[in-house]
């Protein structure tokens, strides 16, 4: 199996059991939540008895819904480059900026669509039973993929939908990576007095004890009812507000129409089938060297080994085997590479100059995220500051 597909198949609607295990080890029994005067409350549960009651509703699966998903990021970048890629021809840097909506309908496991609107356009993934669809309409395409299952099984699992998905678009997707990641580094404290999509719902904090951690804290928002995730902010310690927030505006947990899974190209469209891992092979290119200059390398297999982290939690720091004339001048070719070179450009101008018994290199440092490019080739990044950084860098 692919790494991607790996990563696709770690990547479920439903916060998995794991993930709520690892938090209810840290907090125990936990505090009890405390009610707001005048407002309506849930029930009071201790973290842990509601971490027990959303891994119940994470073993039961998804129930059938439909809702719009916003997300919005601040994260304090540079002004940066348009570039083209991804489904539907957006820029893969306008995601690090501003809001974007993406509406979904979820049917059952062989009945999911997706809707990302665009300006004057709208991409959607049509999902039902072995009828799969990709229609871009700016490009008036219409994408029969096909889907086999066979191949798939010998790879490890049945087909799912969902993992041919990027990472971290639902609320769900972001709330399995920030619950796998608290551990004894992290304080929990839990509300049930929160809103939701218009929905009554308890609130998780996480906060991290490491002051060189760049996150202020995590705030995850579970349904009173049905205890799925609905929200999930992340705080940076310099702004009041969300640097990454991911969430339902709006949410119906009832069987969407019939409707919403059929699909007939339009008359005019331009029709083409692809299999499903051409499909993704493409448009996972298009975003991985549209957007990461060291794209080219991980698919050659020269980094494959070679990364490592150094500590661990909110300040775990990956190191990368990744030069300055690496970022400058990527080995992926044609306009995607110029693209990749001038993100990489504008992002290094903002570069600060540092130096330590480590040697030398540039630091940049946004909101949420550091990065340091060593002088021997070497980039260090994490959501902590420069200094744990730098004091990272020293541990060779």
């Amino acid at each position: 199996m692919s790494e991607e597909a790996r990563r696709g198949r770690a990547v479920r609607w439903a916060v998995p059991v794991a993930a709520f295990a690892v938090v209810a080890g840290v907090i125990g029994a936990g505090p009890v939540i405390a009610a707001v005067q005048g407002d309506p409350a849930l029930p009071e549960r201790t973290a842990g008895q509601l971490l027990a009651d959303a891994a119940q509703a994470s073993r039961s699966g998804l129930k059938p819904m439909s809702g719009t998903v916003m997300q919005t990021a601040s994260f304090g970048l540079p002004g940066l480059p348009e570039v083209q890629g991804g489904m539907g021809g957006a820029s893969p840097t306008a995601l690090l900026v501003g809001s974007h909506e993406l509406k979904v309908w979820y049917g059952g496991e062989s009945k999911l669509r997706l809707a990302l609107p665009g300006r004057m356009s709208e991409t959607d993934l049509i999902v039902n039973g072995d009828q799969v669809w990709l229609w871009e309409s700016e490009a008036n395409k219409a994408t029969r993929v096909k889907v086999d299952a066979g191949a798939h099984e010998k790879a490890g699992g049945h087909p799912k939908p969902e993992e041919a998905l990027p990472t971290a678009v639902t609320p769900q997707q972001l709330a399995q990576q920030v619950l796998q990641a608290a551990e004894a580094d992290t304080v929990v404290s839990v509300t049930n007095t929160e809103r939701v999509a218009d929905r009554a719902a308890y609130q998780l904090v996480l906060a991290p004890k490491d002051a060189s951690s760049l996150v202020k804290e995590v705030k995850l928002a579970l349904d009173g009812e049905t205890f799925v995730p609905l929200r999930i902010q992340v705080y940076a310690k310099s702004s009041a507000e969300p640097a990454f927030e991911v969430g339902f505006t709006s949410v119906t947990f009832s069987p969407p129409a019939a409707e919403n899974f059929t699909f007939t190209p339009p008359a005019g469209a331009k029709v083409e089938e692809k299999s499903l891992g051409t499909l993704v092979g493409e448009h996972g290119a298009d975003r991985g060297e549209g957007a990461d200059p060291t794209h080219g390398r991980f698919e050659d297999g020269e980094l494959k080994g070679k990364i490592r982290t150094v500590g661990d939690g909110w300040t775990t720091v990956a190191v990368l085997p990744v030069s300055e004339r690496d970022l400058r001048t990527p080995d992926t070719g044609g306009q995607r590479g110029q693209d990749a070179g001038a993100i990489a450009d504008t992002i290094l101008k903002s570069a600060k100059p540092i130096s330590g018994a480590w040697g030398s290199g540039k630091v940049i440092q946004t909101k949420l995220v550091s990065a340091l490019l060593t002088d021997d080739g070497r980039l260090l990044v994490g959501a902590v500051t420069p200094e744990k950084l730098a004091e990272a860098a020293g541990r060779k």
